[in-house]
């Protein structure tokens, strides 16, 4: 199942829920972030337009506005391990990135087992009528929102 978490971060998770406001799921890629964010009670999460990357500057704007926008108060970033479980260079990535949004929004991040969330969002968007293209730009939105989704269940 995408998304089980590690156990560390489900401790800090139930530990650091802060009452109102609403969660934010970002799927990070080199090209894209895929974004959702949660109903305000944090039940259920719901896709936004994916964000094209430019640069880190462009990208942390970008993110602000939707922080402000939503009234996020946690934010939990996808983290890319093998199925090993194992760390590579793109977890090291998306740790930085994390600490980086840290350090600008003075909100908690979490880090979320990404594991198999591309995968599942492809197999869901299969199922749908959407056209191939649609489908391609659709993948990252929905991984965010698997990531976001596993992450509160695991809080209930």
């Amino acid at each position: 199942m995408p998304g089980k978490g590690l156990d560390k971060e489900k401790a800090k998770a139930g530990a650091s829920l802060v009452s109102g406001g609403r969660l934010l799921g970002l799927d990070v890629g080199s090209r894209r972030i895929g974004i959702a964010v949660s109903d305000p009670l944090g039940i259920t999460a719901q896709g936004l337009e994916t964000l094209q990357r430019r640069n880190k500057r462009f990208d942390l704007q970008a993110l602000e506005e939707v922080i402000r926008k939503y009234e996020v108060r946690e934010i939990v970033v996808g983290l890319p391990l093998r199925m090993s479980g194992a760390e590579g260079t793109q977890s090291e990535k998306m740790q930085v990135f994390a600490d980086d949004l840290r350090k600008r929004f003075s909100l908690p991040v979490h880090l979320w087992d990404e594991r198999l969330t591309s995968a599942e969002a492809n197999r869901l968007l299969r199922e749908t009528e959407l056209s191939i293209e649609k489908r391609a730009k659709a993948v990252d939105r929905m991984a965010a929102i698997l990531i976001l989704q596993s992450f509160m269940e695991s809080r209930r």
